[in-house]
């Protein structure tokens, strides 16, 4: 299309917040310069970020700049000549677009009279420029003689965000690269404009960057209820550490995953990691439930821990088994919404898999080495204890 450029965009995760995918940002005129100067701004920030290779297909959103004409009225000739300035507003009104002449009854309505020209004689410039005007004499004035048609660029749209003149820009991340380090790297590209000008994120980026924070703060949040539950159930607070102690390692395998598919660190992948954290916390209970009763019933610690071990292993390879194959349609998802599925189900089958192989082996000797440490501190505080009585 020689008119336009053409581009294909994805529609927003949240359907409220924006037009399509990607960032949104608005780049302010902080300094008053003027459109042109912010005209000029937005071109430079575009180029800027069509050299980068961690952002694409950056583009300005709205309706861009067009041609406009302006009437320069010369006030004191008009004066001279007896005609007023209502006059010609009122004459250039009627014409260009309509004038309200009063209204009259109609078969018992009443209906307004409305001064106004066809559409075939004010089509063109010199269509307006052939009207007269009344002067004071009762006498017609050439429109040309009063005014001067004046051809400049001027906005379609005017567009203010926080109170400043702006204009609203939107772009995506390159390939591999996540949203939030896009965002970083347009937000360094802005830096390099001219003083007076500034960048906010609006739409879905503005709730992405507020909420970027939290992301670190609801891990943990998740990982302390899992460990609160665990400490309830088992009424004890040296056996959830040892199955804590075992998230991580379904942690890594849900990155791993995510980075070998070449996958961005998005919110759906962190809905996914929530989910590895409950099943790796449930691959270990499904051990140290089994290694805290063999130990009640007599066996040291290192013979419950391998023979629970040994014991859950079928039940453990069943039940990660059938949720990884559960989760198999969302990896291979394509049509709509494919990108947050494959986002969930890459990460949680990546989770699934070090967590089940690893669990295995790492659980019983985090099983011997929490329990074997709880036991000496009792041995500790029995010992201060009897040193305290005598």
């Amino acid at each position: 299309m020689n008119e336009g450029d053409v581009m294909t965009l994805m529609p927003p995760p949240l359907e409220d917040l924006g037009t399509s995918s990607g960032f949104t940002l608005r780049l302010e005129d902080r300094a008053g310069k003027g459109h042109r100067a912010l005209q000029q701004a937005k071109d430079q920030l575009i180029a800027l970020a069509a050299s980068s290779t961690k952002i694409a297909q950056v583009y300005a959103e709205g309706l861009p700049a067009g041609n406009s004409i302006r009437l320069e009225i010369d006030r004191q000739k008009a004066s001279a000549m007896g005609v007023s300035f209502s006059t010609l507003t009122s004459t250039l009104t009627a014409a260009v677009g309509s004038l309200y002449i009063n209204d009259f009854p109609n078969n018992g309505r009443m209906q307004q009279v409305i001064l106004q020209a066809e559409a075939k004689g004010r089509m063109q410039l010199e269509d307006i420029l052939k009207l007269s005007v009344r002067n004071n004499d009762n006498q017609m004035v050439a429109l040309t003689n009063l005014v001067t048609p004046v051809w400049e660029e001027t906005p379609l749209q005017q567009v203010r965000y926080q109170g400043y003149p702006a204009m609203r820009i939107a772009g995506s991340a390159a390939a591999g690269v996540s949203s939030g380090a896009a965002m970083q790297e347009m937000e360094r590209l802005a830096r390099q404009l001219p003083a007076g000008f500034a960048v906010e994120w609006s739409g879905q980026s503005l709730q992405e960057q507020q909420s970027t924070a939290q992301a670190p703060l609801l891990m943990g949040l998740s990982m302390l209820v899992v460990f609160l539950v665990l400490a309830a159930l088992y009424e004890s607070w040296a056996i959830p550490v040892s199955v804590m102690l075992v998230v991580p390692l379904g942690l890594i395998g849900a990155v791993c995953a995510v980075w070998l598919a070449g996958m961005p660190d998005d919110v759906f992948f962190k809905v996914g990691m929530v989910t590895v954290m409950g099943l790796s916390a449930k691959n270990a209970i499904l051990i140290i439930e089994f290694a805290k009763k063999l130990h009640e019933e007599g066996k040291t610690l290192a013979e419950a821990a391998v023979s629970a071990a040994r014991m859950r292993l079928r039940p453990i390879i069943m039940t990660s088994l059938a949720f990884g194959l559960g989760v198999v349609p969302l990896m291979i998802a394509s049509g709509a919404s494919s990108e947050t599925q494959r986002a969930i189900g890459i990460g949680v089958f990546g989770g699934i898999v070090s967590a089940t192989l690893l669990a295995v082996i790492f659980v019983p000797a985090f099983f011997v080495i929490v329990m074997t440490a709880r036991q000496r501190l009792y041995a500790m505080k029995a010992k201060s204890e009897q040193r305290e009585k005598s």
